[in-house]
């Protein structure tokens, strides 16, 4: 009661305090979302809502024209005097009557293709007219679900915070906001955003941004994670069909309206309608679709672009008013939709920008931009709430401060710390939210895996987490292991403290120590979920192990946009260990398990690779990412992933005050990698490392330079630009210079996808290279060609390649099976 009392007071204060207010409604009487209703002649308007509901802000009182334009329904003009407000004006919208009357048709070709090919010619000529601009920006995003399971992977989902009623649908996610953009291109963006509202949170700050929000359809492609090519690209006419369904007029206007087909199914391109102005060859309005198996991702099933245009008197030229992007999700009984609004006004298309203008700084908030009340928001909003939203916002916001409270808090850590029956193998999480800090049980079943050193190994851990603010920007993590191996009849302990100051420079400390097993190479190259398979059911054990105990201090920290360093300093004591089982699930009898020596193969004496030593051990990595560009919240940085650069990387270790005087050593190495987005013709990545060492002639095994090899023909990662497919784990180990090179491109369509039939499986072809080069010896190097995004439905986790490798003039070739999934188990 409580609710419905406060929504009709806050609707009777809506409507007194709006100015010209109103309905717009199609001939049925049906409400009409996002129509466009601004000042004939003006960047002063605002958008209809989903319930057809508008709000057009006046200040003065007056003759105005008043113009509501809508795609694929004729443009009304409204001639008005204002004497006092709210002014209530109600408008009905009818059908657009297209007509090809007036259109000379040629029985050869459909007349929409000369309409394309003009457009297209005038493409570069398009964007230059907008190449930079000033302008006012309003968006609003909205998550809904209308179905989410109680558990997933047997886990408790919750309601999330609060949001879902007691069908388990609800809006999860709604935001607003008010910013000034400046852009600049290609590639210069400024945001400056001066209000945002969260639902349910005074103090959170929104996600939607007006960089994220840019999509140009005439621009070639659209990059939506795969590149989606635009209707009007330069070779559009390769990937559409078009047809003319129609002609009407706006004032003195031709506007043609071009039905869009793809020429392939399963291309990388829309559907839908755009409207095309006539002798201009400019955008007047589209709706077009794609879906997620076009742009790759999976549970994404529709995605409908609706941009709506108007005239410039001034500069002569067609400018986007407003966007709407509506999207559908489904995936593993998470079921919703959501739609995002964007509106532009007020644009300045001279904006006197100097070099001095554009930074890396992509977006800011003004002071308490998160705290605008109810009435700023009525007052500069554009686009009116509809029910479903107000309600939202009234419902969320006045429950807010109770779900802050510690007794609503203290209940529902009673309810979620309740512990389970296989809690005590799987794992379990006391937390106390209204003092931010949980403690955690790692149960031993997840971790158990098998190796031949171990035998069968499992561990427990315990790990502690406070936080010290709403948004977790500076918090403390405690965590400690313990292992134990049932063959060796070893128990290893090991644990971690760190401090994380802040999300802004991301000033992070900590110490580690312990006793573990640990592979030569510490990048791991074989998983324990994969050595385990390999071990037991193929009497493989590539797993290398030594015995280390340690401890260090370690400290890392972005210095400056675009520099971080981190630095390590330690202890390590390291011992040799030995195969104690030669237990097997499936025995072979043409197979035997080696000796854990990275450099021994299958003898019957074992000679350790390792002698028992100590040494102190320092790193330090430095991280370079060239025109590195960021958002700047009030309570962090969050720096933007970037394609028009390559990061480098430069690590210098050292080895001093070894038990062994040889052992002392120093290594210096470099990185340089880079994503290269090729439109749509995919995408193609390269890593490029280098290193050498200095006084590293007869250091310990442990301190070479391991490469990341791949024995067992499965490939856990979702780019093999970090990894040799069929090099041996340790047999090119080295302690001398050394040169590695990987590229790969993956054509994401571009070439499976004109081909009938191969198109519809939506495979992905991947071609790849690499190279090692180390002093004094000959080359080794690998060539691959596979299938990406193999799989089915939405279940698209698999890649198959086929590899030859070549060293000392011998071949190889094999299969390798991808399961990207797995790497985000491990």
């Amino acid at each position: 009661m409580r609710y419905t009392t406060l929504l009709a007071c806050l609707l009777f204060t809506y409507s007194l305090s709006a100015q010209i207010v109103g309905k717009v409604t199609n001939t049925e009487g049906e409400p009409l979302a996002y129509v466009n209703i601004y000042l004939e002649n003006s960047y002063s308007g605002t958008t209809s809502n989903e319930d057809g509901n508008y709000e057009l802000d006046l200040t003065e009182n007056g003759d105005y024209n008043i113009v509501f334009q809508f795609l694929g329904y004729s443009r009304v003009k409204k001639n008005i005097s204002v004497s006092s407000f709210p002014y209530i004006l109600n408008v009905t919208l009818e059908e657009e009557t297209t007509s090809l009357d007036a259109v000379v048709i040629d029985a050869s070709e459909d007349p929409a293709y000369r309409i394309i090919r003009n457009t297209i010619a005038q493409r570069k000529a398009n964007l230059d007219r907008i190449a930079e601009f000033k302008a006012d920006f309003y968006s609003r995003g909205l998550w809904r679900v209308d179905s989410i399971p109680e558990k997933f992977m047997g886990q408790e989902v919750g309601d999330f915070d609060g949001q879902l009623d007691s069908t388990r649908t609800g809006i999860v996610y709604l935001s607003e906001t008010i910013s000034k953009i400046a852009s600049r291109r290609p590639d210069d963006f400024k945001e400056t955003i001066i209000a945002s509202k969260v639902s349910g949170n005074d103090n959170g700050f929104s996600f939607n941004t007006a960089v994220d929000a840019e999509f140009s359809f005439y621009e070639n492609n659209l990059n939506l994670n795969a590149a989606i090519i635009s209707p009007i690209a330069n070779n559009a006419l390769s990937y559409y069909r078009y047809e003319l369904d129609g002609v009407f007029y706006e004032g003195d206007k031709l506007i043609n309206k071009i039905t869009v087909t793809p020429r392939r199914p399963k291309d990388r391109v829309f559907r839908g309608v755009i409207y095309i102005v006539e002798d201009d060859w400019q955008l007047y309005g589209l709706e077009l679709t794609t879906n997620g198996e076009a742009i790759q991702i999976p549970f994404v099933k529709d995605l409908v672009f609706i941009q709506n245009f108007s005239y410039d008197t001034k500069n002569k030229f067609w400018v986007k008013r407003s966007q709407t992007i509506d999207f559908g999700f489904g995936f593993f009984g998470f079921n919703g939709d959501g739609r995002f609004i964007a509106v532009y006004s007020n644009y300045d298309f001279d904006p006197g920008f100097d070099k001095g203008s554009f930074t890396n700084e992509v977006l800011n908030f003004q002071p308490e931009a998160n705290k605008k009340d109810s009435l700023f928001w009525k007052g500069i909003r554009p686009v009116p709430l509809t029910n479903e939203e107000l309600n939202d916002y009234i419902k969320k916001d006045s429950i807010q401060q109770l779900r802050k409270s510690k007794p609503y808090l203290d209940s529902l850590d009673r309810e979620s710390n309740r512990p389970g029956l296989l809690d005590i193998l799987f794992g379990y999480t006391y937390q106390n939210r209204y003092k931010k800090w949980d403690l955690s049980y790692q149960g031993p079943l997840p971790e158990v895996n098998f190796n031949t050193v171990q035998g069968w190994n499992g561990g427990v851990g315990l790990s502690y987490f406070k936080s010290y603010d709403e948004n977790r920007t500076r918090w403390l993590s405690v965590t400690s292991n313990i292992r134990y191996g049932i063959s060796d009849d070893r128990v290893r302990a090991s644990g971690r403290v760190v401090y994380n100051f802040n999300q802004t420079n991301r000033l992070r400390i900590g110490i580690y120590g312990g006793n573990e097993v640990v592979q030569f190479n510490r990048s791991q190259p074989i998983s324990p979920v994969i050595n385990t398979i390999s071990t037991l059911f193929f009497e493989r054990n590539y797993m290398k192990v030594y015995d280390l105990t340690y401890v260090n201090a370690a400290w890392s920290q972005e210095v400056f946009n675009g520099l971080s360093l981190s630095a390590n300093l330690g202890y390590e004591k390291r011992k040799p260990l030995f195969n104690t089982t030669d237990y097997v699930t499936i025995p072979n009898d043409d197979v035997d398990y080696t000796p854990n020596n990275p450099r021994q193969g299958v003898s019957e004496i074992f000679l350790p690779d390792i002698i028992p030593h100590d040494i102190i051990k320092s790193t330090v990595v430095a991280n370079i990412n060239f025109g590195q560009k960021y958002y700047k919240y009030p309570d962090g940085k969050f720096n933007m992933s970037s394609n028009k650069y390559p990061s480098l990387q430069f690590t210098f270790e050292n080895g001093m005050g070894a038990s062994i005087s040889d052992y002392n050593f120093s290594q210096l190495r470099a990185q340089i990698s880079q994503y290269v987005s090729l439109g749509n013709k995919g995408r193609f990545v390269y890593r490029l490392k280098g290193g050498t060492f200095f006084n590293g002639d007869n250091i310990s095994f442990a301190d070479y330079q391991h490469f990341n090899g791949n024995q067992t023909r499965v490939g856990t990662s979702s780019t093999y630009s970090n990894v040799f497919n069929l090099l041996p784990y340790y047999d090119l180990s080295t302690n001398q210079s050394y040169f590695e090179g990987h590229v790969e491109h993956n054509f994401r369509g571009w070439v499976l996808g004109k081909i009938p039939g191969v198109n519809s499986l939506n495979f992905n072809l991947v071609l790849g290279a690499h190279m090692l080069s180390i002093d004094s010896r000959k080359p080794y190097t690998e060539y691959s060609v596979g299938l990406d995004n193999l799989g089915w439905g939405k279940f698209r986790f698999l890649r198959l390649d086929y590899v030859r490798s070549n060293f000392n003039g011998v071949g190889d070739g094999a299969f390798i099976f991808g399961l990207k999934f797995l790497n985000l188990i491990d």
